[in-house]
């Protein structure tokens, strides 16, 4: 997609966004639709794709928390985060093993393993077996679906 950038409606707006509440979503891609501003909407429940080195994240830096855009879940640590230089931001590690599922993906003619948010199922990206140490994955993540609070 080309430089996908929020429009409204606000956080404000979304009831399902939480920085606190874990507990699993069960939302209907309508309702999404409705609170979700369009660009936000079409990669996290899409399963769209931002444009290689356009995302606000790809190259950010700082200390702080990756939340899920949608629901507000916490992801990653900024600790986690690496420059791949794919054009995505990456990591090595999720924040818990329930922050993020996995479901296989065959689209495009390539097998490759998917991420979804573990409270809200959207889609956030992939996971490759290329990545740092200490666990060798790269969770490439598309920008939009995620929101960096800096640490205080």
């Amino acid at each position: 997609m080309d430089n996908i950038t929020p429009s409204s409606p606000t956080k404000m707006e979304n009831p399902y966004y939480s920085r606190t509440d874990t507990t699993h979503l069960d939302v209907t891609d309508a309702e999404w639709k409705r609170i979700l501003p369009d660009s936000v909407f079409e990669v996290a429940r899409h399963k769209a794709t931002e444009r290689a080195f356009t995302g606000k994240y790809w190259d950010a830096e700082g200390l702080g928390m990756y939340y899920c855009a949608v629901c507000g879940n916490a992801l990653f640590r900024s600790d986690s985060k690496f420059g791949s230089s794919c054009g995505w931001p990456s990591f090595y590690q999720a924040l818990r093993p329930n922050s993020v599922r996995y479901e296989e993906d065959n689209t495009f003619g390539m097998v490759r393993t998917e991420v979804l948010c573990g409270r809200c199922d959207s889609h956030l990206g992939h996971i490759f077996d290329d990545g740092p140490p200490p666990t060798g994955k790269r969770f490439c993540m598309n920008s939009i679906v995620l929101d960096f609070e800096a640490d205080k």
